[in-house]
């Protein structure tokens, strides 16, 4: 193996993930019904799958099995994610209208996690072969340049967004699309533009469904005395909305945070989890981390986190490959925006977009297809050269 650095980071990661499903999750298995191990035991199934295919795919040829893996996931998701609304309920699994997940074998498996890796090797794929600079390319030039991938991205953002109703999901990629595409060499005006662009339609996809509007409003309930004490009264009361909407989420995420100190309460030992949050062990793990565990636990697990982004980063820096390159990067852009959304989110910076945190959280297609990504990197790690 290229890589057993990385490979011995994202272990610690997915083990740290039972351990904190096990604990965090013991309501959710009184609410229901079902053994105080069922949740643990299905992180610990897909973690253990998830380290063995790590290192299955990182023993490939890059050169031979890359491109074909990288393709399959693209177009595979894909046709999934397009297909599912018409697939019988016995088949996949909906929640809140949303059809999201495929049953398999008595486990769900989401398609776009899936897609997300695939989509950012076909990104790395195609930018190494036509983008090489901007040299004498006007913004209109570079715009035409894009147009294909805005399309493909657009499409993409109309099944994740309406149709799955995640926009969450289309954030993290518009972001890593947004920053490949920096780096695989636009010029800073395009991606200056592009960005505005971008910000444009979020606020449209936000404005375009009732629980997302109410979601904001929610977060700025929250966040709005502190923001309004900047402005003038007269202003400050324009903007502030009515304090019945309540943000429980955020306000029991922010007490559990502050309830764990500096060393917290121990494991097991953790109260928010009991009904306060929903489903802790999932979206709100970072939140459970820091009360049972506390800020020292909080900041070692970002340690070895930002250590695994940071062989990541390395491999990507030093291969020759463009494509390589490219890949590389995009999976490191992935994992970053997921955790920073994710945390921001769940300590009010900024409005909860339902983003799992990528190998902490509670879930075997995250887990799964994370790890996918990484086995991928792995394999590509041959063709740069390591210490």
């Amino acid at each position: 193996m290229a890589d057993r650095r990385l490979f011995t980071l994202v272990s610690i990661l997915i083990g740290v993930s039972i351990v904190l499903t096990y604990s965090l999750s013991v309501y959710t298995t009184i609410l229901f019904g079902v053994n105080e191990f069922h949740f643990a035991l299905r992180q610990a199934i897909f973690g253990i799958f998830s380290i063995f295919v790590i290192w299955l795919l990182a023993q490939g040829n890059p050169d031979k099995l890359l491109t074909p893996i990288g393709f399959t996931l693209f177009i595979g998701s894909t046709v999934l994610m397009i297909a599912m609304p018409f697939l019988p309920e016995y088949f996949v699994s909906a929640v809140g209208g949303a059809k999201r997940w495929i049953k398999v074998f008595g486990f769900s498996l989401a398609p776009v996690e899936f897609f997300k890796i695939g989509f950012v090797y076909f990104l790395a794929w195609s930018f190494s072969r036509k983008y090489r600079d901007h040299d004498g390319m006007g913004v209109k030039d570079e715009y035409i340049r894009f147009a294909p991938y805005g399309i493909v991205f657009i499409g993409a953002m109309f099944i994740i967004a309406f149709v799955q109703n995640d926009l969450g999901q289309v954030v993290v990629l518009g972001l890593t699309l947004l920053f490949m595409l920096m780096f695989a060499g636009s010029s800073f005006r395009f991606f200056l533009t592009l960005l505005i662009g971008a910000l444009m339609f979020f606020i449209f996809f936000i404005f375009t469904a009732e629980h997302r509007i109410m979601r904001i409003k929610s977060w700025w309930a929250f966040a709005q005395n502190t923001v309004l004490e900047i402005f003038p009264e007269s202003i400050a009361a324009q903007l502030r909305v009515p304090t019945e909407v309540e943000p429980y989420q955020i306000g029991h995420s922010l007490n559990a945070i502050h309830n764990g100190g500096l060393f917290g309460t121990g494991i097991a030992n953790g109260t928010f989890k009991l009904g306060f949050l929903s489903e802790v062990h999932t979206d709100f793990v970072l939140a459970g981390l820091a009360e049972e565990f506390g800020f020292v636990g909080v900041l070692i697990v970002t340690i070895i986190f930002l250590l695994m982004l940071y062989r990541i980063f390395k491999i990507a820096n030093r291969t020759k490959d463009s494509r390589i390159y490219l890949f590389s990067l995009g999976i490191g852009l992935l994992l970053s925006f997921a955790f920073l959304v994710n945390a921001y989110g769940i300590s009010g910076i900024t409005p909860i977009k339902g983003i799992s945190v990528p190998f902490l959280s509670y879930g075997g297609s995250s887990v799964l297809a994370a790890s996918v990504g990484i086995g991928m990197v792995l394999m590509a790690s041959k063709k740069a050269k390591m210490d």
